[in-house]
């Protein structure tokens, strides 16, 4: 397979500081280039990653000042999720961001992992997954997908103890992000909607050429089906799924604040990126001409439901405008509109984010009545 997992996902933000705070100073992730929207360079576009911003890592945002709520629906992303290794790190997770306001829905044993879920100041949908046990614990390699597994009847709506659910926690305060809670280990998977899980399935699958690893129901609703594409492993990081809904009533996704603009697929190399783009020129499916990204190379194209898809490559990365200690730190600008900054730099504020590292530190205290106004996030993200 030359698609070697998710590379990045791009959202929808209408506070660039408060979205900075939340990533950062909450979450824990780093800030790992701080640009403009080469598309629209009046407006802000935030990388957030691990230490260098390692492809699989990285949620980026678009920053739309004042932007009004979007919707998940058809032709959209239902929500992202990040990975920790385990069950006690989640359980961590969801101590400290009730104990900093964020209400946390979970643990939910989904049985090929346990995730929590919650919602960033502008509505997001994140989930944080466990690891394991993986999605191959019930299938054999030789046979995956090959028949539509039910989710296990307890684990379902309405047969879970969701008050013992609600009421499990970690014991104690967690006022430090440790390597056992980690974030930066990347994404876990990211669920986007279809109108036709099969002619998705024809699109990843049959023209990019991921592997289809699980047909299952929802577990919120057995009645959904849930695809699952991804590596031959089903590694976390490779995986993309889709909630199948078919029905006539059903709306589309409405983009804006919260909402994903696209999610993009990572190739190791410049042929490779060609190489799948003339598959879908040859499958008549549109797509743009290789744009310099500086931080990488892309293509895009469209899911058959509209979603936007884009395969970036994963080099050169993004020291190539500044060193690694210092990613992040001062606004970063493309060659062809240098010429500009002046101009563009008047319409953007200025940000205030933490320095890095700030891992292993309790970011989000230190900074309580300073820089980042806790009660105003927990509202935000209720």
């Amino acid at each position: 397979m030359t698609i070697t997992g998710l590379h990045h996902v791009t959202l929808v933000t209408a506070d660039a500081q408060r979205n900075v705070d939340f990533y950062t100073r909450v979450l824990g992730l780093r800030l790992v280039k701080t640009t403009v929207n080469f598309d629209d360079p009046g407006s802000y576009h935030l990388y957030y990653g691990d230490a260098t911003g390692t492809p699989g890592t990285v949620i980026t945002f678009f920053e739309w000042p004042r932007a009004s709520r979007g919707r998940p629906g058809i032709g959209g992303t239902h929500h992202v999720a990040l990975r920790v290794a385990d069950r006690d790190g989640l359980l961590r997770w969801k101590r400290r961001l009730n104990d900093l306001g964020v209400s946390v829905r979970g643990p939910y044993d989904r049985h090929y992992f346990t995730s929590i879920y919650f919602r960033d100041p502008d509505g997001t949908i994140l989930e944080i997954a466990t690891d394991g046990p993986g999605l191959l614990i019930n299938e054999t390699p030789s046979a995956i997908a090959s028949e539509e597994l039910a989710p296990p009847a307890e684990l379902v709506r309405g047969a879970r103890d969701e008050d013992a659910i609600e009421a499990e926690t970690w014991p104690e305060p967690v006022n430090v992000i440790d390597d056992a809670m980690t974030l930066t280990r990347g994404m876990h998977h990211l669920s986007a909607t279809a109108s036709d899980l099969s002619r998705t399935d024809e699109f990843l699958r049959g023209v990019l050429g991921l592997t289809l690893l699980k047909r299952t129901g929802n577990f919120d609703d057995p009645s959904m089906p849930h695809w699952t594409w991804g590596a031959d492993d089903a590694r976390p990081g490779s995986l993309v799924t889709y909630f199948g809904l078919d029905s006539p009533t059903a709306k589309r996704s409405v983009m804006g604040a919260g909402q994903t603009h696209h999610y993009a697929l990572s190739v190791n190399s410049d042929e490779e990126q060609l190489e799948l783009r003339e598959r879908l020129v040859q499958a008549r499916i549109p797509v743009s001409t290789v744009q310099n990204r500086v931080y990488f190379r892309s293509i895009y194209t469209k899911d058959p439901d509209g979603h936007i898809v884009e395969i970036a490559t994963a080099i050169p990365g993004f020291s190539v405008d500044e060193d690694q200690p210092s990613l992040g730190s001062a606004l970063q600008l493309p060659p062809w509109l240098e010429s500009q900054r002046e101009k563009i730099t008047a319409q953007l504020t200025p940000l205030n984010s933490p320095e890095w590292p700030h891992h292993g530190r309790d970011a989000a205290r230190e900074h309580v009545g300073n820089s980042i106004n806790l009660s105003q996030l927990a509202e935000a993200s209720a």
